[in-house]
């Protein structure tokens, strides 16, 4: 799609599709995705729990969409043709762009459209390939239209979405799936005539705790008390507990992790997506933003879970193990997760999609947002209409998980 920017837009911008984020200078890329942390009035701004924007996002890095790529695992493939939208001014700089994808399939992706497509399909319609502008297998909010800061960003920033349209008609594709996505982003597209999905996630959120015992005092005083239990039996079996990141994390490592993935991942969704080769990768070119919690027993290491690094929040992603031992799955994903992210005085642990018993162990509902374009007006009516019931679902199940918080009453 290299050529003129459409007409409403100056002529010496430039949108280009690649196909591998190889034929995309790192540093340009990054400075769209991640540019330096802007300036902030005070440090209570810095620190709004409130607010889910990272100031550093680690999964729409060069880094770790490239290591997808080059390790296999999101590949034409798999069913992930990378076509990156970028948008270029004159002298070739990257002023904004979009991780994006031609997908032959739904998975990987966590919001679940795999019923319009079989409707769709069942009316004698194509449902893929479709645009997917996303993260693969990484249900974590962040931005997804990258815009590089400064006085072309405006304009840029239209650019881009006009590629995306432009890129879904030129593929053939029936429709774009921003997924994940801020919800300043998903009220700018749903004004441009997105269909505006929510759904449900839950964080742990720092509410300028000192500790982790200054967040057990602000729950009610059961479910302090399971927490405490659950911490405590987690370890009762001679279990030891590592932090890894840096240079500390080695091949062996990553060794013993990945066969804790797909111990894990094969029982409970069959196929695992992730290769061996990219965590190689991710400890080559991101192990300052990645953190291995390690639970050992014995003298061997039993069960991990891999963390990425944010710049005010923790991300949880994968977890698994090879021994089963009575709450060590809450010990290593939850409560590690929150006494790392307090240490280093974080806002947010994201611990990855579903999970209600989260609840329980003080984590919060809150809403994510994804968007939607469907080219056949037949189909859009019908999914507008559905989404429409599902937000009023979604919202009142928002009410219901606020209520059960375990947090002290007032």
């Amino acid at each position: 799609m290299a050529g003129a920017a459409p007409s409403h837009l100056p002529d010496d911008l430039t949108l280009k599709v690649a196909s591998s984020l190889k034929a995309v200078d790192a540093a340009q890329w990054d400075a769209c995705a991640n540019p330096a942390r802007p300036a902030v009035e005070s440090e209570a701004e810095a620190a709004d729990s409130t607010s889910q924007e990272d100031w550093f996002n680690p999964f729409i890095s060069h880094a770790f969409l490239s290591s997808l790529e080059e390790s296999g695992s999101a590949t034409g493939r798999t069913g992930w043709g990378g076509a990156h939208v970028l948008v270029e001014g004159p002298g070739g700089e990257i002023l904004a762009c979009a991780p994006a994808y031609l997908k032959s399939h739904s998975r990987g992706e966590y919001v679940f459209d795999s019923s319009w497509a079989d409707a769709y399909e069942r009316a004698g319609g194509s449902y893929y390939p479709k645009l997917q502008v996303s993260v693969p297998f990484t249900p974590a909010t962040g931005r997804r239209l990258l815009v590089r800061p400064g006085p072309r960003a405006a304009e840029a920033r239209e650019a881009l979405i006009h590629a995306l349209s432009a890129l879904r008609a030129q593929a053939g594709a029936s429709s774009t799936h921003v997924t994940f996505l801020p919800k300043a982003d998903w009220e700018d597209l749903g004004a441009r005539g997105y269909l505006q999905r929510m759904d449900q996630q839950f964080h742990w959120i720092n509410d300028g705790y000192a500790d982790f015992e200054g967040f057990l005092a602000a729950l009610a005083s059961r479910k302090r008390k399971a927490i405490r239990r659950e911490r405590r039996d987690a370890l009762a079996n001679g279990i030891t507990i590592e932090h890894l990141t840096g240079a500390d994390i080695t091949e062996a490592h990553w060794d013993a992790f990945f066969a804790f993935y797909m111990d894990t991942g094969s029982r409970k969704w069959g196929r695992p997506y992730l290769t061996r080769t990219f965590f190689s990768l991710i400890g080559e070119r991101m192990a300052d933003k990645t953190l291995l919690i390690m639970a050992k027993r014995e003298g061997r290491y039993v069960a991990g879970a891999i963390n990425f690094i944010g710049g005010n929040t923790l991300y949880g992603r994968n977890w698994g193990c090879i021994e089963d031992h009575p709450f060590l799955h809450f010990e290593v994903c939850y409560y590690q997760a929150i006494d790392f992210a307090l240490s280093r005085g974080f806002v947010r642990v994201e611990a990855g999609a579903q999970g209600e018993h989260k609840l329980a162990r003080g984590y919060r509902a809150v809403t994510t947002y994804s968007a939607h374009d469907l080219a056949d007006p037949g189909l859009r009516r019908a999914v507008a209409d559905y989404l429409v019931r599902e937000r009023t679902y979604v919202e009142s199940l928002h009410e219901e998980y606020e209520e059960q918080a375990p947090f002290r009453k007032s």
